[in-house]
C-alpha cells in the first residue's frame, strides 16, 4: 500500500496513467476506494495522483482538530515525495476548498487549476454546512440532502429519472458516516470542521495559473453564486455552469470532457451557459 510520511503522518496514494502530471482533491468524506470509476477516466489522459485526505480512508487520523493549511500543506508534502515540483489541480467541492488553499499558498506550484462545485468561504460565500446534516434524523437527513444536491430532485423527478435517484441513494441514504467506526467517525468529522472555518476569498487574487471554475446550475451546497464569486477574485478565471447539481460533472455529458480538455490544455472546448 503506497503511504508518504508528510506532516507526521501517513497518507495513503495512488497514481496512475500517464500524461500532463495532475493531483485530483476529493470531496468531504470520499475516498480513492469510492471514486473508482472517475479516478479511471481520469487516469486514462493524465498522470494522475489522488490521495485519501487526512482522517479518511487508509490514510491516518491524526489528533484534531485539522485546518484548511494542514490539508494544503498534505498536498504540498504529497508532491515532494513524489517528486512533482508543480502540476495541473482539480479539486471538487471540499477539495475544491482545498485546491484554492493549495493554491494561494503555493501559486508557483499550480501549472492549470479547476474547480468544480465548491466555494471560496467567508460570510454568505460558504457552502452548506454539512456538519448539520449529520445532526438530524435519517429520515429528515436524506430529504435535506436530496434538495441539496439538486433542487429539481422531488419525489416526481426522482420516479421519472432512475439514474438521479440511484445517486440520491447513495449520497442521503445513510449520511456520510454511515458503516464508519468511531475513529473513522472522528476523521469525518473533523474534516467538516476544517471545512467550517474555510475562507480563502481576500487571498484568491494570488493565482496566477489559468483558472476554470465549474459549477451546477441547481446545487444547493455550493450555489453558483459562490463561483461567480471565485471568478471574481482569480485574475482571468472562466466560470461555466452546468446543467446538474452538486454532481453535474456526473449529470451533464458536457461537464466532464470540458473540464479535462481545459486541464490538458486543450481551450477549445466551448462554454456551456
Amino acid at each position: 500500500m503506497p503511504t508518504a510520511a508528510v506532516n507526521g503522518i501517513e497518507i495513503y496514494f495512488e497514481r496512475h496513467g500517464e500524461g500532463p502530471r495532475l493531483l485530483f482533491v476529493n470531496g468531504s468524506g470520499a475516498t480513492l476506494e469510492r471514486l473508482g470509476p472517475l479516478l479511471d477516466i481520469l487516469a486514462a489522459q493524465f498522470d494522475l495522483l489522488a490521495h485519501d485526505q487526512r482522517g479518511l480512508g487508509k490514510t491516518e487520523i491524526p489528533p484534531d482538530p485539522y485546518s484548511m493549511a494542514d490539508y494544503a500543506a498534505d498536498i504540498a508534502g504529497l508532491l515532494d515525495h513524489v517528486g512533482w515540483d508543480s502540476c495541473r489541480v482539480m479539486g471538487v467541492s471540499f477539495g475544491g476548498m482545498v485546491a484554492q488553499e493549495y493554491a494561494v499558498t503555493w501559486p508557483k506550484r499550480v501549472e492549470r487549476l479547476a474547480l468544480l462545485c465548491t466555494s471560496p468561504g467567508g460570510v454568505s460565500r460558504s457552502s452548506y454546512p454539512l456538519h448539520e446534516l449529520e445532526r438530524l434524523d435519517p429520515a429528515e437527513r436524506a430529504a435535506r440532502a436530496t434538495q441539496l444536491l439538486d433542487s429539481r430532485f422531488t419525489p416526481e423527478w426522482l420516479a421519472e429519472h432512475p439514474g438521479d435517484r440511484m445517486m440520491v441513494e447513495g449520497f442521503a441514504g445513510g449520511g456520510m458516516t454511515a458503516g464508519l467506526s468511531e475513529e473513522q467517525r472522528r476523521g469525518a468529522a473533523a474534516q467538516l470542521d476544517a471545512r467550517r472555518f474555510h475562507d480563502v476569498f481576500d487571498r484568491l487574487d494570488r493565482i496566477t495559473c489559468p483558472t476554470l471554475v465549474a459549477a451546477g446550475r441547481y446545487d444547493g451546497i455550493a450555489p453558483v453564486s459562490n463561483s461567480e464569486a471565485i471568478v471574481a477574485a482569480i485574475p482571468g478565471a472562466e466560470l461555466r455552469v452546468y446543467d446538474g447539481g452538486h454532481a453535474f460533472f456526473a449529470q451533464d455529458p458536457a461537464a466532464l470532457p470540458e473540464v479535462l480538455a481545459f486541464l490538458d490544455g486543450d481551450q477549445a472546448a466551448g462554454a456551456t451557459g
